[in-house]
């Protein structure tokens, strides 16, 4: 069918809420369940690490204002527990804090690639916290993890590109879906009330990317998290709402961007399912996914010339339009903006030949050395890469030394994407190092690596979010 969908699309609202609800543990491939895995553990080390980070202190304290103690959900990298809404605000914020977290790829070639939304930071949180409530077996957990991230992703591909090309931040506007999803599933909500859940989300729906570089970005991702686990408790309850949010003229799609391409989501949900095709990309540094083609570049031009920084003279990076959209801090003052500047990544590549959770701070940033490399860094539009489609993040770099060389690169892909996958035990190092980030020993980091390794074995999902706390 057609794009900018419309109310003769169909009981849209009704064939996600049939899906939500037909989903069990062991309707899932294997292998689909080993990619979210990965994901799952990726998750929860960002969750650590976010913990520690200043907008975790502040959501402490602000957990700690409401008196809410003895609950049943553990917000992780503490000692707390609170109601399940509120653990799942606060590790959503805490697994997005670092712009760290995986990002859906998108599909069509009207989209800008790796800018649909990151499906873990909303949907994980929501489906621990309540599968933690409850008691839930490991399976239940991962099945509805599942349910959550397949439902926010098909609904952002398929929402109008207009939607997150004028502002709108999809994690947080599609978020809500996953966490309503996942909780509407690992519940047993027949379908009536999985789409009243639905509705509700869609009313919860917000965030606008203007907020990119600050600790509002991922405020968005915890928002959304907790916002679809209200939703779904609320219907649970009785709370009535409409039963076509989705595909309504005054619904979801056609408010927030304009309208929606009804082939993209309708018969595509778990056909196949997103982790499979066009998959998911997890991050190698912390910062925002569209630099991280160039840095994979960069750093293999820095080792394979053993470039040293006093050699650079100047940097090209080149990319398609859309690129620079959300690359926005050109000049960056702080760790949070660093994350969302192309010319940080490189300057810092060049100068440490490495960009981890140790160099995305505000000291770092404001070196003298570091906005010096800046400098040297002219970061724009280039015409082969544009030419390359929106459907890649195509990064041409061209490096002139000092002594008049000039070096040259393309990339389309970063490392941890499908194209040039991290393994298990890849993203087993990157959860040590976020446990370590967080003064989480290295004894206990082990043994949440070994859990969720076997994640479908456990007979209570408990033995896990025990591990989890400082």
């Amino acid at each position: 069918m057609a794009k900018n969908g419309s109310a003769d699309d169909g009981a849209l609202t009704a064939e996600v809420a049939d899906f939500v609800i037909s989903i069990a543990d062991g309707d899932i491939p294997e292998d689909v369940l080993d990619l979210g895995k990965k994901s799952i553990l990726d998750g929860l080390g960002l969750a650590l690490a976010g913990s520690v980070a200043a907008s975790g202190g502040i959501v402490g304290a602000h957990l700690a204002s409401l008196g809410l103690t003895g609950g049943p959900a553990t917000v992780i990298g503490s000692g707390l527990k609170v109601p399940a809404r509120f653990a799942a605000f606060a590790n959503g914020i805490a697994i997005h804090a670092d712009d760290y977290d995986d990002t859906q790829l998108a599909a069509a070639k009207d989209r800008v690639y790796g800018l649909l939304t990151h499906p873990t930071a909303p949907a994980l949180p929501a489906a621990l916290a309540m599968a933690e409530r409850e008691g839930a077996s490991g399976a239940a957990f991962m099945a509805a993890y599942h349910v959550g991230v397949e439902v926010e992703c098909k609904i952002s591909e398929a929402m109008n590109p207009r939607h997150y090309q004028e502002g709108f931040h999809s994690t947080a506007t599609c978020g809500p879906f996953a966490a309503a999803s996942a909780v509407a599933n690992l519940l047993g909500y027949g379908r009536d009330m999985t789409a009243v859940a639905l509705a509700i989300a869609g009313s919860q729906s917000a965030g606008l990317r203007e907020n990119f570089g600050t600790m509002t970005k991922p405020f968005h991702a915890g928002r959304a998290s907790e916002s679809g686990l209200l939703a779904a408790e609320m219907a649970g309850l009785g709370f009535t709402a409409t039963d076509n949010i989705l595909e309504a003229p005054r619904g979801f799609f056609r408010a927030a961007g304009g309208g929606y391409d009804h082939g993209a989501i309708s018969g595509k949900l778990g056909n196949p399912w997103t982790f499979a095709s066009p998959g998911i990309s997890i991050k190698p540094h912390p910062c925002g996914s569209l630099t991280h083609p160039g840095m994979t570049k960069m750093r293999e031009l820095i080792a394979e010339h053993d470039i040293k920084p006093e050699d650079v003279a100047e940097v090209k990076i080149g990319t398609n339009s859309h690129m620079p959209n959300a690359l926005i801090h050109h000049r960056p003052e702080n760790e949070l903006q660093a994350k969302f500047s192309m010319e940080f990544c490189i300057a810092i590549l060049l100068l440490e030949r490495r960009a981890g959770l140790n160099e995305f701070n505000d000291e770092t940033v404001n070196r003298a050395d570091v906005k010096a490399m800046i400098e040297k860094v002219d970061f724009g539009v280039h015409p082969e890469a544009e030419a390359a489609g929106y459907d890649k993040m195509t990064t041409i770099i061209e490096i002139t030394l000092t002594d008049g060389r000039e070096i040259t690169g393309r990339a389309d892909f970063g490392k941890g994407s499908p194209a040039d996958p991290m393994s298990f035990d890849e993203v087993a190092g990157k959860f040590r190092q976020c446990a370590e980030y967080a003064g989480f020993g290295a004894d206990r980091a082990e043994k949440v690596v070994a859990t969720v390794r076997a994640l479908e074995t456990l007979a209570d999902v408990r033995e896990l979010t025990g591990q989890l706390v400082i």
